[in-house]
């Protein structure tokens, strides 16, 4: 049986639309989008940055965290345009010239991650959390990754992970650098 192409949708079943200029991962992004598309659509979809995961769709989950201006949020709950004129800042910015962020270096030296589904998710809930606190305790990085779920680990690796970026970055240039 042959598969039925889905036809293309038609401007007039298009909903709303407005013109953003959003800048991603360092890059200067514009593009015309519907009101109701939501910023993990846009940045999945749109601009091809998948390692922003889509998990639960409820904002429960925390797989598609981002961070907005700096701040980390949940892109399944914001609206692309109210990216409009911010900086958005994805997983796929953290590696540098072929070098791992001191955070992705945590995930893989201390095994905090098993299904690498909520990875991306926590990696920037750490970096924002880094970025505004270099030297947070145990109870505090527990904190700042409540609202991201892990189903296969007991988050014990995760937190390891997060200090370990915490002493990678406190180095210096030899020994890291800043989120």
């Amino acid at each position: 049986m042959a598969v039925a192409e889905m036809p293309a949708a038609r401007e007039e079943e298009m909903g709303p639309t407005a013109n953003i200029r959003v800048t991603v991962n360092g890059a200067p992004r514009s593009a015309t989008v519907e009101t109701r598309t939501l910023l993990v659509h846009f940045l999945r979809e749109n601009l091809g940055l998948t390692g922003t995961h889509i998990g639960c769709d409820t904002t429960n989950c925390g797989a598609c965290a981002v961070l907005l201006d700096g701040k980390a949020v949940k892109s399944c709950t914001v609206l692309a345009v109210q990216a409009d004129r911010r900086e958005v800042r994805t997983v796929e910015s953290l590696e540098t010239d072929g070098k791992l962020h001191p955070v992705q270096e945590g995930f893989i030296e201390e095994h905090g991650l098993q299904c690498g589904f909520c990875t991306p998710g926590m990696m920037m809930s750490a970096v924002a959390l880094l970025q505004k606190n270099p030297r947070p305790t145990e109870e505090q990085i527990r904190r700042a990754i409540s609202g991201n779920l892990c189903r296969c680990t007991g988050y014990v690796n995760i937190v390891k992970a997060i200090q370990y970026a915490s002493s990678k970055m406190k180095a210096g240039p030899s020994g890291g650098r800043r989120a």
